[in-house]
């Protein structure tokens, strides 16, 4: 096969993948194939060499790596956004077979023993930092992939990596699966009291789509959660929320006997390596020095969030009682009361701020606010080819010079993965043929689409979404590291890579930086004072409760990874009670099975790190105190900010490049005001 003639292996030396062309099912296995073949003969030339050296072996790595990424990533972005039945099984295949290629690279001998002479080498100290950071994680992922490990152990070991990758895919396909299996077919409008007119327009028009009448909702996030906050009928909100906590919880799609063998798995490849659980080799790439640290800085928060938290609770209950006439708050109510309380306290409601996010003066509010902050252009590029008719391309420039461009993804629709969430596209690099190579960004969002002729309008909850996702955007985009494997948010510590993302959601509660992007869609007014001294007073509405629900599911996962015993008599459930116990104010129903669909952990790398959330809102936090002190949009501190945070990618020790941007290490003062719970601290 000619590489021309497939458009994966065409890719590779293309600017960006050939969507228009790309037919996964049919050209992803060849593809595969192929560049597997290629890669295994010349990684075998390579363990041959007698004088290893960066140019001689590292820098040829960094290509097999490239050109693996350029075929396979475009597959694993599909599979995401266009889920098929008949890509289902190719993308599988293909799992496996890079998580067996990966595995055997990892612990290759041979290899090993050669990156190790580098590191030997008396010129070591003279390559650039880049480079030494390179080689020290490349060492280090050797050990954690248990190259040091023999006979039995290692084929053990890799069998155990082969598996766990298999169960990780199957449990985000339950997921998807199980999504997809309910919806909520409602033909009576009284059904409907309570929900705002958008809500019903969005509903009547996914059922048109369904080709059924009346009013269609289902358990993706855009239709759940608005049914689930303004649904009078409370039998409706119950039948919601039964579907949606059970989801992947029975019948073909029972994530149960996964997460059973994804636990016992991890455990066991942890102790191959010579760790006491999972937990303990988790944490060996990340800032947090020990599981105790994790666990001990999480019951800190929680004890300090607790009084706010007990307080709100209380207040929801007695509000609900006496203004709603539920005399006991079940979960299904929680949502519902929650959202009137807010209206009742604070007079607005997202769907009152929906007007003034209408979708275009969202984007060009935002991409204003970055060329305020780092004097960069963003241009909409409509030659690339797309994936799907809504997706968009843009290029970035800072002045004249094109430094990046991502693809943005924003709308709900069926066969795409739920959440919202950046991945790589394509690397900064400097090719070994002195060309740079520019970083491209997958942007993917589930918003609502637009309905009729009005622009999407989005809440106050979907911008800041919107906002996380492009600060992991860029970060990855505006790396100024031309090494492969520290460049972007490549070789960032695991709970040091949310830091970018979470201070970009900062500035939507910043008045000058508000202005930028909220404008009625009718109108152009900006958002009036009031209703801004509304949605501001309104921010840390249930901010305890929040936090100690961001806890409970940290606490729980590093537990779980940690303490627990998979072939112990206590169940998962059982820890995940007892978590709750400890930490929430608000029990869930006995049939809640969360963690059936807890895929942040057991599918999307979060597994003992969902404490990650919470670890780097400290540092983004004391972050943009420094902006709060200094200017929201102040051009010096962004660029400080930008060459000692978004910069660096995984080329410095992070809490370093911190210190060096704010001028002393982080506390947690920033992070408890931005929550309203200092006082409640006693800090």
């Amino acid at each position: 096969m000619k590489k021309t003639d497939n458009p994966l292996l065409a890719g590779i030396h293309a600017r960006l993948p050939l969507f228009d062309r790309i037919r996964p099912e049919k050209d992803a296995p060849p593809a595969l194939d192929a560049v597997l073949k290629e890669n295994r003969t010349r990684l075998e030339e390579l363990t041959q060499l007698a004088d290893p050296d960066w140019d001689s072996l590292l820098a040829p790595l960094e290509m097999l790596d490239e050109r693996l990424g350029r075929v396979w990533g475009p597959v694993t972005h599909l599979n995401a956004v266009c889920d098929s039945d008949a890509l289902r099984p190719v993308y599988q295949q293909g799992v496996q077979k890079v998580t067996a290629y990966y595995t055997e690279q990892a612990q290759n001998e041979a290899l090993f023993a050669a990156v190790k002479q580098v590191r030997a080498r008396h010129d070591f100290a003279a390559l650039d930092h880049e480079r030494r950071q390179v080689i020290e994680h490349t060492l280090r992922d050797f050990r954690l992939s248990g190259a040091e490990l023999e006979g039995s152990a290692k084929a053990r070991f890799k069998e155990v990596q082969m598996r766990l990758s298999e169960l990780g895919t199957q449990f985000e396909q339950n997921v998807l699966d199980a999504t997809r299996a309910f919806d909520l077919h409602i033909e009576d409008e009284s059904d409907l009291a309570g929900l705002p007119d958008s809500i019903r327009a969005a509903a009547a028009q996914r059922a048109t789509a369904a080709g059924k009448s009346g009013w269609l909702f289902t358990l993706d996030l855009p239709s759940y959660l608005p049914f689930m906050q303004y649904a009078e009928n409370r039998t409706l909100r119950r039948r919601m929320y039964t579907a949606y906590v059970t989801r992947a919880s029975r019948g073909k799609t029972d994530n149960t006997p996964l997460i059973e063998e994804i636990l016992r798995l991890r455990k066991q490849s942890a102790m191959l390596l010579g760790h006491a659980h999972y937990a303990e080799y988790s944490l060996v790439p990340k800032m947090a020095a020990s599981t105790e640290e994790v666990i001990s800085f999480l019951r800190e928060l929680a004890e300090r969030s607790r009084p706010a938290a007990e307080q709100e609770y209380a207040e929801l209950r007695d509000f609900a009682r006496k203004r709603l006439q539920i005399d006991t708050l079940e979960a299904w109510d929680v949502p519902y009361a929650s959202e009137q309380l807010r209206q009742h306290r604070y007079a607005i409601s997202q769907e009152d701020l929906k007007p003034y996010f209408p979708e275009p003066q969202v984007l060009d509010g935002m991409f204003g606010l970055v060329q305020a902050l780092y004097g960069l252009t963003i241009r909409r590029n409509h030659d690339v080819p797309r994936w799907h008719e809504d997706v968009r391309y843009y290029d970035i420039y800072d002045g004249e010079v094109q430094v990046a461009g991502f693809y943005f993804d924003p709308y709900a629709r069926a066969h795409k993965r739920g959440g919202a969430w950046m991945d790589e596209c394509i690397i900064r690099w400097r090719r070994p043929d002195g060309s740079l190579q520019l970083p491209v960004a997958y942007l993917v969002c589930n918003f609502e689409a637009p309905v009729g002729d009005s622009p999407a309008l989005w809440t106050h909850e979907e911008v800041i979404t919107l906002f996380h996702e492009f600060g992991h955007g860029l970060h990855h985009m505006l790396t100024g590291v031309e090494t492969l494997g520290v460049s972007g948010i490549r070789g960032v510590p695991w709970d040091a890579v949310e830091l970018p993302s979470q201070f970009m959601e900062n500035f939507c509660w910043q008045r000058e930086a508000v202005d930028m992007f909220a404008r009625h869609y009718e109108t152009g007014e900006p958002l009036p004072d009031a209703l801004f001294g509304k949605m501001t007073a309104a921010r840390n509405f249930q901010s305890g409760m929040q936090m100690l629900r961001q806890i409970e599911f940290a606490l729980f996962d590093m537990l779980l990874h940690s303490s627990f015993d998979p072939d112990g008599n206590q169940s998962v459930q059982e820890l995940l009670d007892e978590v709750r116990k400890e930490v929430a104010v608000l029990i869930p129903p006995a049939f809640n099975k969360f963690q059936n669909s807890f895929s942040h952990i057991f599918a999307g790398g979060y597994g003992a790190g969902y404490y990650s959330y919470k670890w780097a809102e400290v540092l983004s936090a004391d972050a943009f105190a420094a902006f709060e002190e200094e200017g929201v949009t102040n051009a010096e501190t962004a660029k400080r900010f930008r060459d000692h945070i978004l910069s660096i990618g995984g080329s410095r020790d992070i809490m370093d490049a911190f210190v060096a941007f704010r001028g002393r290490k982080p506390t947690v003062d920033a992070l408890l005001r931005h929550s309203g719970l200092a006082d409640s601290s006693g800090g």
